[in-house]
């Protein structure tokens, strides 16, 4: 078995409220949506920004997939950390559009980096190896 790729899906209340923020906001494309948007309420879509691809899935229809998840609220304290190119202009046209959470800055572990909260709470950290920097 080889392991290929990781596409996190997200439960969320709304997915076209999501939809709007990940595309008028953080610039992600909308790749799929099911069923297709117009045909009744969204249950799944997919969005992708470069290498990045998260799915979002409506809470209700992600209890009924998977019951287990049936006392579990939408978020729940998860992070997606995104590493990125140029993170120093990607926060400066941001910063005024985003509930930021923890401002750009530099770690012990070399990177720079800042937090968001998404709409939904979901936390996404996007981070840049400072070394990648200094080569620029």
């Amino acid at each position: 078995m080889k392991l290929e790729k990781l596409i996190p899906n997200l439960m969320v209340e709304d997915i076209s409220f999501t939809l709007n923020y990940y595309h008028g906001v953080l610039g992600f494309d909308t790749v799929s949506t099911w069923p297709e948007a117009g045909d009744e309420e969204l249950r799944r879509a997919k969005v992708r920004k470069g290498d990045v691809e998260i799915m979002f899935q409506s809470e209700k229809s992600l209890k009924k997939e998977i019951p287990e998840l049936r006392h579990d609220d939408p978020a729940g304290g998860l992070t997606l950390v995104i590493m990125v190119t140029g993170i120093s202009e990607f926060y400066n046209h941001l910063y005024s559009s985003l509930d930021v959470v923890v401002p750009l800055k530099d770690t012990p572990q070399g990177m720079k980096q800042f937090t968001v909260r998404d709409v939904n709470g979901y936390y996404l950290t996007f981070t840049e190896s400072l070394e990648h920097i200094d080569q620029v």
